[in-house]
């Protein structure tokens, strides 16, 4: 029995912490013994078990397999996959919909962690914090002998769905970084069979990380994309995070395309096989979301940040896709009736589909150098003390002190819209920060939208150390 459980583990999108301290062997063989528990209530006797490129992945996976086999539960091993790999046997294969993935996805070199679909839903939140209570309470599945061990290669057959719905009108040379995360062992491969001419950067899979961190969100991890697409051939360059569920795009002259911009070329594409369908966007993503998807014929819902609560509002709503700024993207769509993906957030498909649209035209950078754009700023976040937070945001949302505002939207913190821009502050569900972020139509709006909210942090928290 474990006497050492940390509440700090237990986030709101999944389970993580640094390995060793937090998360250790045993904790992480007792969370199979719950997740095999919670799999047998939901009718699911099978299990698959994937692991990223880190260090202590391979470890970890072999803790949690013998957790999930002692409740009785069978165990699929994939080996090393990205995220997308194990969430595609979750649908792919016939003895389950069920899967887990050790991965401390775009997290420092010490942490890891887990991911987990049971019959078919991503685990967040409360489904999360049940998990930790029923680890408390010792109440596991008690077999009278172990779950069978069994392995299965994926990647054939993720790769043959790939290849098979993907179709470019061109080839196209391509500039892959996958920042010696677990996408380097199948990336280039893909995008080779998929008719591309394939400049690799970093696709070693080394946990160590030793050339950038595998997080394309952040431009300072991009400038070597950026430098191989300055000085070579290639046209557009992606990149891809530790476990390959998230996407970042360059074109040819340097330009950053976020994937709340991605979004956009997305949804012209969706919309003219799905009219009238719901995209789902986070309260990160950009301001030109919602008229865009109106006026190509689609209905915008903006959600939560976080990639279960996206995918839960998908299923929810039937959306046709789905995106958030940190470069989650959701394709949940049909072509003459047929479904095309599952609606799970997977970076190397994500980058398919995008190439698959930019190759219709000569000049791939400037179809995607075209999408709506406004003055903007990267995430920034304030510092605070473990718990402060969220009951930071809940005080603000009781107040909502902007009288200016058009609209106040409180789903996920506050986004407080105006005419030319608008202003987001929320409470992060993985560490103790407020984030913000800005978006107006120029400078100006943007600097007098800051200053109201600093106004309002100023005079709630004059102690907050804001940084703009």
């Amino acid at each position: 029995m474990t006497t050492f459980l940390p509440e700090s583990i237990f986030k709101a999108y999944d389970i993580r912490g640094i390995v060793g301290e937090s998360l250790t062997e045993d904790i992480v063989r007792q969370i199979g013994l719950a997740l095999g528990t919670v799999a047998q209530e939901r009718g699911e006797h099978s299990l698959c078990v994937g692991y990223d490129g880190r260090l202590s992945s391979p470890t970890l996976a072999a803790a949690l397999t013998a957790g999930i086999a002692d409740t009785g539960t069978n165990v699929i091993a994939l080996g090393m996959v990205t995220t997308p790999m194990l969430y595609f046997a979750a649908h792919y294969l016939a003895q389950t919909s069920s899967g887990v993935m050790i991965t401390g996805s775009h997290n420092p070199p010490p942490y890891n962690g887990l991911k987990m679909v049971i019959a078919g839903e991503t685990l967040s939140s409360e489904a999360i914090q049940a998990l930790k209570q029923r680890i408390l309470q010792q109440q596991f599945a008690q077999p009278p002998e172990p779950g069978k061990q069994s392995f299965y290669d994926i990647y054939p057959a993720y790769q043959a769905a790939i290849v098979s719905d993907i179709q470019l009108a061109r080839p196209m040379r391509v500039v892959i970084d996958c920042g010696n995360g677990v996408a380097g062992a199948y990336a280039p491969a893909l995008f080779k069979a998929l008719g591309c001419e394939v400049e690799p950067l970093f696709c070693d899979v080394d946990g160590h990380f030793p050339n950038h961190h595998p997080d394309p969100v952040e431009a300072k991890n991009l400038q070597d994309v950026i430098r191989t697409l300055q000085t070579g051939e290639a046209e557009i360059g992606i990149a891809f995070d530790g476990d390959g569920d998230r996407l970042g795009v360059v074109t040819k002259s340097g330009q950053i395309i976020r994937s709340d911009r991605q979004l956009m070329l997305f949804v012209e594409d969706v919309l003219i096989e799905q009219p009238g369908s719901k995209v789902v966007f986070d309260v990160k993503s950009t301001r030109h979301l919602s008229p865009f998807i109106r006026e190509h014929g689609g209905k915008p819902v903006i959600w939560k940040t976080g990639h279960s609560l996206m995918k839960a509002k998908i299923k929810e709503t039937g959306a046709a896709m789905g995106g958030e700024l940190s470069g989650h993207l959701f394709f949940n769509d049909a072509k003459a009736g047929k479904p095309r993906w599952f609606g799970f957030d997977d970076g190397l498909y994500s980058a398919a589909r995008l190439l698959e649209i930019v190759s219709r035209s000569p000049d791939a950078s400037a179809v995607l150098e075209a999408l709506p754009d406004s003055v903007n700023t990267p995430e920034l976040q304030i510092a605070m003390q473990e718990g402060e937070p969220h009951a930071f945001i809940a005080s603000l949302q009781q107040s909502a002190p902007f009288p200016d505002a058009l609209e106040v939207i409180t789903i996920d913190g506050l986004r407080v819209e105006y005419a030319d821009g608008f202003g987001l502050i929320r409470a992060s569900n993985t560490t103790p920060v407020l984030t913000l972020r800005f978006e107006a139509e120029d400078e100006t709006a943007l600097l007098r939208i800051q200053q109201a909210f600093k106004q309002v942090l100023s005079n709630t928290r004059p102690d907050l150390k804001i940084p703009f």
